[in-house]
């Protein structure tokens, strides 16, 4: 441990590291707030529908050379809408819903960044995320979005709680299930953009799953749960962070493996005491 403290150190003193370890926690604590709704309503898949249609908007963006937190939030949340309406509508549900438009975004954006190959590197750390990219601007967006989504999970927190149990019963309490329902895919939606600068595109959805997955081996309820997952989430965020910078690794795969190895070590616990 001695001898990666001086490295430790001097990553502290890199501004880069910094932005990423505040971006990363704060989006590490929405996407606990979130994952549980989502987890507990089996619509967990939804942030991986989602990012995959993010990177259509960030392929896009590239080209019209505008930022892509700017192009791809609003695309993203209509995206989710359009999900929900599917599955209102035209009576495609909940998975086959999402693979339509995921599996449609995905054709999009590679038909794009196969026309226009001067971004292919830039496209790349989106995909995969990088912590070098966050830029001044990312960071103040981040924050202020982030500090939102946080805000309207506790305001309406009851009836997110509600909803998640029994939708139906829900209903039957005046609360407008079809609004908060939307309301969730709003905040997935920005979550999920504002996750790709750290984990990339393309494991974005393991930042809400796998701390609220996690946190369920061990939680008795449901505030132990968010409170357990955004823990988690933040201890492997910052871990990923250092871990990635000393041995060089990629961050947003770093961050999303010790997610799996904390749900591995949680796992083994929740065996421990009922072999007990």
């Amino acid at each position: 441990m001695k001898e990666f403290l001086p490295l430790i150190m001097e990553a502290l003193q890199q501004d880069f590291i910094l932005r990423g370890i505040v971006v990363g926690s704060l989006i590490a604590i929405s996407s606990s707030f979130l994952g549980i709704f989502l987890v507990l309503k089996k619509h967990s898949m939804i942030g991986d529908g989602l990012a995959h249609v993010s990177f259509a908007t960030v392929a896009i963006a590239l080209l019209l050379n505008k930022s892509p937190l700017i192009i791809s939030i609003p695309l993203v949340i209509l995206s989710s809408f359009l999900i929900l309406k599917l599955d209102e509508k035209a009576d495609i549900h909940g998975d086959a819903a999402i693979g339509l438009i995921s599996s449609l975004a995905i054709a999009v954006g590679v038909l794009i960044s196969s026309i226009s190959k001067g971004f292919n590197v830039d496209l790349f750390s989106y995909l995969f995320g990088s912590i070098l990219v966050i830029s001044k601007m990312d960071l103040i967006l981040s924050i202020i979005l982030s500090i939102i989504v946080i805000l309207i999970i506790c305001i309406f927190y009851n009836s997110l709680f509600a909803i998640t149990y029994d939708e139906e019963f829900a209903n039957v309490l005046g609360i407008n299930s079809k609004f908060i329902n939307y309301l969730i895919s709003t905040l997935t939606s920005i979550t999920v953009v504002l996750g790709i600068r750290i984990v990339g595109t393309m494991l974005i959805s393991s930042m809400i799953i796998f701390p609220t997955v996690t946190a369920l081996q061990v939680s008795n309820s449901f505030n132990s749960t968010i409170l357990i997952s955004s823990i988690v989430s933040i201890i492997s965020v910052i871990m990923g962070t250092f871990i990635s910078y000393i041995f060089n690794l990629p961050t947003g795969a770093t961050i999303v493996i010790i997610n799996g190895m904390f749900f591995l070590l949680f796992f083994l616990i929740r065996k421990l005491k009922n072999n007990n």
